[in-house]
């Protein structure tokens, strides 16, 4: 049933997507008409396509209530804007539909999510539920008359308790939520049998103490043979070159028993090394694959696109997989080649001391695979440069002694001069970057995923290209490619 409130919602951001300036705007990620979004929610494949929802105010660059924006595509790469599916228009989500998850239950697509409801005059204190909404069109929604579905909190938690995720399993569905107690986050279990009565079935994974006050936007699932929960902490402290975001993103990987809900698990591990990602959600499509997506921005960072009528995007869908020793591998999905619109560059065997320039490299939009040779190279760091300018870019550079992968956008543009993320890579004789630049963005994915850094930049200069380099001697270059890739949305 459609709402006023959503037809103004849509009429809102049809009007000011005329007026965005797009010197920013990505070229083939998700991102809102126009004005916020934050995270991705209810990733799901529906009657053949894929479908991703998120976390939108049609009304302001800047957070509000929150509705629920939507996307469809047929192959993850190519995306339509359908209209906004949920906004929040009843006594149980009057402040917000917050985040959740989609299910597909015989011809029904499911939204779970959760209904922010402020418990004081002042807004600051929340006592969130968790609501249904249903279609079989997959793009109107009717809410369920039963909402909330889960009308209160556990008593392990809190008013913070929100962002469910659904899954099924043999007969009955599971429901995993983000929640705090005493300043100690917590994910919780609840079961159904319908989806819309549930029980609480207990704590899967909480914090030791020194692993945040909140953990949002949860996720359960099995990955080759392990389980694993993926959440974003709030509250982390800083740890050397972990956790260096306000908040976190990432996962534990264990065992679980369905029959008492016990899941046993290992540490805290950080899913992405950038400066922008939080918010991840996952899903598994037709073709058994577990495919996730996050939020490519982080809350309080700064968004220069504000000032162009938009904020936030998502970033490239990943497949996921555990590597032997436990590790979560993140890569681009295969379809994502389609993008590849002209072979820019094509390099093999060379070797590269000072600096080697491709002022062709100019286009916004590019792919990049290389592979080094660490046997056959001796300098100290080397690596990539990036949207040159005269005075800005952004830096991709491998410490060779401290094997450490490095993106610095101390010179990337505007706003963003918090320089360096590093992450530490294990032993090897090579080294393979996978790096998709866009705009706005580059996401580098380091030996076949197992080390992933997402980041915005804002460049205000004009574009001289790509560089390599090595610095204090040299670094063989088994093999580079480059490719100009589409602009979905042109």
């Amino acid at each position: 049933m459609k709402t006023e409130q959503l037809k103004c919602a849509n009429e809102a951001v049809t009007r000011d997507a005329g007026k965005i300036n797009p010197r920013y705007r990505l070229g083939y990620h998700i991102m809102a008409p126009a004005n916020w979004i934050n995270d991705p929610n209810g990733l799901v494949q529906y009657k053949g396509d894929y479908h991703v929802f998120y976390q939108h105010h049609p009304y302001s660059t800047k957070w509000g209530p929150m509705h629920w924006g939507h996307v469809k595509s047929h192959d993850l790469v190519h995306w339509k804007h359908l209209p906004i599916a949920l906004a929040p228009d009843t006594p149980a989500d009057c402040d917000g539909c917050f985040s959740g998850s989609a299910v597909v239950d015989g011809n029904e697509l499911n939204l779970i999510y959760t209904g922010n409801l402020f418990d004081d005059e002042e807004k600051t204190e929340v006592d969130q539920v968790q609501n249904r909404a249903f279609s079989t069109d997959g793009i109107h929604f009717q809410k369920d008359p039963l909402n909330p579905v889960i009308p209160k909190h556990p008593e392990c938690g809190s008013g913070d308790f929100r962002d469910p995720k659904v899954w099924k399993h043999g007969h009955d569905w599971y429901l995993v939520a983000g929640t705090s107690h005493d300043k100690v986050g917590k994910v919780v279990l609840y079961r159904s049998p319908d989806l819309r009565h549930w029980t609480y079935a207990g704590i899967i994974g909480q914090s030791e103490g020194n692993q945040g006050y909140m953990w949002e936007c949860p996720d359960f699932y099995e990955l080759d043979g392990k389980y694993v929960l993926m959440c974003s902490p709030q509250g982390i402290e800083a740890e050397g070159d972990r956790y260096q975001n306000l908040y976190q993103t990432g996962y534990f990987v264990g065992d679980f028993d369905y029959a008492t809900g016990k899941f046993t698990h290992g540490g805290f591990t950080e899913l992405d090394n950038g400066h922008n990602f939080y918010a991840v959600q996952s899903f598994k499509d037709d073709r058994g694959r577990r495919i996730a997506i996050g939020w490519m921005n982080m809350w309080e960072s700064p968004m220069p696109e504000q000032q162009d009528g938009w904020a936030g995007a998502l970033t490239l869908p990943r497949e996921l997989h555990l590597s032997e020793k436990g590790k979560m591998r993140m890569t681009p999905v295969d379809e994502l080649k389609q993008l590849r619109v002209k072979r820019m560059l094509t390099l093999s065997s060379v070797e590269v001391s000072g600096t080697q320039a491709f002022p062709d490299l100019t286009d916004e939009l590019l792919e990049i695979e290389a592979t080094f040779d660490l046997i056959a190279s001796n300098a100290d760091t080397f690596g990539l440069k990036l949207r040159t300018g005269k005075t800005e870019e952004t830096v991709i550079r491998y410490d060779v002694r401290e094997r450490q992968l490095i993106l610095d956008r101390s010179k990337s543009g505007q706003g963003v001069d918090d320089g360096f993320r590093r992450a530490l890579l294990p032993e090897s004789n090579q080294l393979k970057l996978h790096i998709y630049l866009d705009r706005s963005s580059v996401e580098v994915f380091a030996d076949d995923g197992e080390t992933v850094m997402t980041s915005r930049i804002y460049p205000t200069e004009e574009n001289n290209g790509v560089q390599l380099f090595a610095d204090d001697g040299q670094v063989s270059v088994k093999e580079m490619s480059a490719w100009r890739l589409e602009d979905i949305w042109a």
